[in-house]
């Protein structure tokens, strides 16, 4: 890791780019992989998945046969680790149901917003170096607590028998694409994977290019979500140990990640180097690991207030507040898509089973995105009911309004049904 002292802002800048920054070969991959899922549909992505993950099938679909045979296949240890997990989530995520809402804006006028589940979702699940099984319970739980009546799952080729079994927890229909090509599939819909509503799901610089190409052509997604990445705040009382396992723990995501130590205490930044550097030893993907630390930075500032005004300039994935008085500190957090706690709140646990959603927007975008919740998988529809009273009572100010747009027929449409009540009043 880069280690800054006390740096100023133009050193924070450049030490503190995403690694993704500026890729514009990706970007030109993307928009060509796109045009040729728009175009040939199926048959691209065949070849796709075979020149891109050297899968060779004319099937794309799991059928349900190896769905179950999966299921039989997970360990209990497993089944026993998701229900923890499902249980956690769902209840999260049942709470955060949101109510309709009626209101009388004046006498005789009613307005009212009710809330309505998405048909059919598309969740992009990562395979690769990492199948995130995980990642199909945050997606499928809330997806299913708002009432989505279909559920279609993307990934790339050779799921492994645990995100199979999960995918089966919610009769999901699996794909076996991946990459930029499963986004456009789902966006597009093909002759064997249907078009869907909303796409969801974090990936790579690939994934993430392309669902923002698609957000671009007016289909919905959940976000930007990209390489993971976490800044953990440490002052004095920090455990090394913790901090380092914490930082690791985003590192070995993958090569294109970033971790970020931000503390008051030089010997705790020390102290957190030797133990990454003890712990990564002996860690299976600690190739990935070394690459991520190449791209990652150690910063000793004066003050917690310090640490924080950097942490929301950088708007982090996730935020892990490991000092003395963390609920104080978290109320300066501005932008983050998830924080943890105190010295017993690893990011980990926001990961599998605390019950919040790891779903989170990268690369700066939490100061203006957020992770995914309930309301991800619904959408509003508002309604309104006025009385004669209540034509009556906005009548003269919707006219001028609408006139002074130069919209005469939009003055007239509530004009004519005021004029024909006070024409009733008189013959009355």
């Amino acid at each position: 890791m880069k280690i800054l002292i006390n740096p100023t802002k133009e050193e924070l800048c450049i030490a503190l780019q995403r690694p993704t920054n500026g890729n514009d070969d990706v970007r030109e991959q993307v928009r060509q992989i796109i045009t040729q899922v728009e175009i040939e549909g199926d048959a691209a992505l065949i070849r796709l998945n075979q020149t891109i993950d050297g899968y060779s099938s004319n099937s794309l679909e799991v059928s349900h046969d190896k769905v179950i045979a999966a299921g039989k296949a997970t360990s209990t240890e497993i089944k026993s680790a998701m229900a923890l997990a499902y249980k956690n989530i769902e209840a999260f995520h049942k709470a955060q149901f949101p109510s309709p809402i009626v209101v009388e804006t004046q006498s005789g006028i009613s307005c009212s917003l009710k809330y309505f589940p998405l048909e059919r979702v598309g969740l992009y699940i990562p395979g690769g170096t990492a199948p995130l099984i995980s990642t199909v319970l945050m997606l499928a739980i809330p997806a299913s607590v708002a009432g989505c009546e279909e559920i279609i799952i993307c990934t790339p080729p050779n799921p492994t028998n645990e995100l199979l079994y999960a995918a089966g927890l919610f009769n999901a229909r699996v794909f076996t694409v991946g990459g930029a090509q499963a986004v456009a599939a789902m966006a597009f819909g093909t002759k064997s994977i249907p078009r869907v509503d909303k796409i969801f799901g974090p990936g790579n610089r690939y994934v993430t290019e392309a669902k923002m190409e698609m957000a671009g052509k007016g289909v919905a997604i959940d976000m930007p979500a990209g390489p993971s990445e976490v800044i953990v705040l440490a002052d004095e009382t920090a455990n090394p140990a913790f901090v380092a396992a914490d930082l690791l723990s985003q590192a070995e995501h993958g090569s294109d990640s970033q971790v970020v130590l931000i503390t008051t205490s030089s010997k705790i930044l020390s102290q957190t180097l030797e133990e990454m550097e003890r712990q990564s030893a002996t860690l299976s993907r600690k190739t990935f690991v070394d690459k991520t630390l190449a791209n990652s930075t150690a910063i000793l500032v004066n003050s917690m207030f310090e640490a924080m005004t950097i942490s929301n300039r950088y708007a982090p994935e996730h935020l892990i507040l490991a000092v003395a008085k963390p609920e104080q500190l978290a109320q300066e957090v501005k932008s983050a898509g998830s924080v943890f706690l105190g010295h017993y709140s690893p990011e980990s646990a926001g990961d599998y089973s605390s019950g919040t959603n790891h779903t989170l927007p990268t690369s700066r975008f939490a100061r203006s995105w957020s992770g995914i919740t309930t309301l991800s998988f619904m959408k509003s529809i508002t309604f309104q009911q006025l009385c004669k009273e209540g034509i009556s009572a906005i009548s003269s100010a919707t006219a001028a309004l609408a006139r002074a747009e130069g919209l005469e027929a939009h003055a007239r449409a509530i004009e004519i049904r005021d004029e024909f009540l006070n024409s009733a009043k008189k013959q009355s």
